[in-house]
């Protein structure tokens, strides 16, 4: 198993982005701009924790939950991976902190991960995922499925 540093100084209201591909600085900079854009038609400061070290290098969906799962104030975590630096529109992984154990039973754990546990969403869309999902708003399946209605499975934002 992979050990990872912990993740610390996180506060609760803010969106977790972790880089795991370290290949493209400049990609990465375009990722972390996007992410600070305000967001909600101006409204709201972004809100970012950003983990940046090479050390999470290449890590996968799972060695990151392995890390983060401790955080019972995180229902999702953002992925900066080798597709978010090469496609031109900077898509990270949001991934589901839910676990079976969180559910009452299969068939409810199956129904909030219908699309699956993860999901892609461009940067404008990490704000108001993390914001619903943190206040119980909204569910994890509800963006999974209007990222899987588009075209190029990703979610956009409002």
């Amino acid at each position: 198993m992979r050990v990872l540093p912990t993740v610390t100084g996180r506060d609760e209201f803010d969106a977790l982005v972790v880089r795991t591909d370290y290949h493209d600085d400049a990609a990465w900079q375009d990722v972390a701009t996007a992410l600070m854009q305000s967001w909600g038609d101006g409204l709201y400061e972004a809100r970012i924790h950003f983990v940046n070290d090479p050390a999470w290098a290449d890590a996968t969906a799972d060695d990151v939950l392995n890390v983060v799962r401790a955080d019972e104030n995180l229902a999702v975590v953002f992925l900066a991976d080798r597709m978010s630096m090469q496609a031109g529109t900077r898509p990270l992984l949001a991934v589901t902190t839910l676990t079976r154990e969180d559910c009452e039973d299969d068939e409810d754990y199956d129904e909030l991960t219908e699309f699956g546990r993860e999901f892609r969403t461009a940067p404008a869309g990490v704000h108001d995922i993390h914001a619903n999902l943190s206040i119980g708003n909204m569910g994890f399946e509800e963006y999974a499925a209007w990222a899987h209605d588009d075209p190029e499975g990703i979610y956009r934002s409002f």
